[in-house]
């Protein structure tokens, strides 16, 4: 296993004065397919930094396995290096699990965390194994089906094909090996037992309809650590910003900004 190279992805030319705030993908999607249509929202108030999953979109192509500790360990390097003055952290998914261990690991780091769609742990490490393997014999392309059903919300592929659209080609897009690196990270990912070493004010956020990460899950994170608080997104699933950029927004600015 090894730290994996993250490099950042500047979303805006924002004034250096203005705090910073790190956005993470979800697996199988890119910062520009998740993010798009919340960044708007967001720019007037941050310098806003991504980053992508390795081997996800532009990211380079994994040559070795890493842990979700490895990969956070990245997203810290990447921000020391590039980011000066007080840093926010917000993630989705696996890249939600990346804020957390982020706020176990490195309490002094980030001056916020907004959680969405994620949990202290996620799954079984019987399924991530499953997956990792099914998409290592047959591509990404084999979980296009499932992932329409686990992303959305009632009705919102008909509603925004275009939204749906192009999430899905991220995830054709993948890298296979990368994306089940991250499947075996994420089935040896749990810190239940340890949420109260996170003392970074955390927002956890869930939709309304994540069977994934359901809003019990949202709830349990939030009060596990020392400060924390948990939202619903009505009507989402498990790609909340993407689902509801606004609501996502408005949460995300309050949490941050006070």
């Amino acid at each position: 296993m090894a730290v994996p190279t993250i490099s950042p992805i500047r979303l805006n030319d924002a004034d250096v004065s203005l705090p910073t705030l790190v956005l993470g993908p979800s697996l199988g999607s890119t910062t520009a397919s998740l993010w798009h249509l919340v960044a708007p929202h967001l720019a007037p108030h941050f310098r806003l930094v991504a980053w992508d999953l390795p081997g996800h979109g532009e990211a380079a192509v994994p040559v070795e396995s890493f842990s979700l500790a490895e990969l956070a360990a990245g997203v810290k390097a990447m921000a020391d290096e590039t980011i000066a003055g007080p840093v926010h952290y917000a993630g989705v998914s696996i890249g939600g699990a990346v804020g957390v261990q982020l706020g176990h690991d490195y309490p002094e780091a980030f001056a916020s965390l907004s959680i969405l769609c994620s949990a202290a742990k996620i799954g079984t490490p019987e399924t991530w194994h499953e997956r990792a393997d099914l998409v290592r014999r047959q591509g990404t392309e084999v979980l296009e089906e499932g992932s329409k059903q686990r992303w959305f919300g009632p009705g919102f592929v008909d509603a925004h094909p275009g939204r749906a659209a192009g999430v899905i080609d991220s995830l054709r897009a993948t890298d296979a090996g990368a994306y089940a690196f991250a499947c075996e990270a994420l089935a040896d990912y749990d810190l239940r037992a340890s949420l109260a070493a996170i003392t970074a004010p955390l927002l956890a956020v869930a939709g309304e309809h994540d069977a994934v990460c359901p809003p019990a899950a949202a709830e349990e994170l939030a009060g596990g650590v020392r400060d924390g608080r948990s939202a619903v997104v009505p009507g989402a699933a498990h790609l909340a910003p993407l689902e509801a950029p606004e609501t996502v927004a408005g949460l995300m600015a309050r949490h941050v900004l006070g």
